[in-house]
């Protein structure tokens, strides 16, 4: 997935697409993730809110991994 497509949405079906593979329920998530079955129930549905550390610990307990890739340096740019 592409940080432009990646939204709330995109995420929250992610999550849930992962954990039904899975055979969890959102509660069995929330205990592995550390986090409450609340915030599970909006991360799936794509709540733009959500705390970006707890979805990471989610993402971590169904085993996904968030990569992110700088862009190119621009030689002709100066870095603050």
């Amino acid at each position: 997935m592409k940080v432009q497509d990646l939204t709330p949405a995109a995420i929250g079906a992610v999550v849930r697409a992962t954990r039904k593979a899975a055979g969890l329920r959102q509660y069995e998530l929330a205990g592995a993730a550390g986090v409450g079955v609340r915030f599970i129930v909006d991360l799936e549905a794509g709540k733009p809110s959500a705390q970006i550390g707890k979805t990471l610990q989610v993402l971590a307990a169904l085993g996904c991994s968030l990569d992110i890739s700088t862009p190119p340096q621009d030689k002709g740019r100066r870095n603050p």
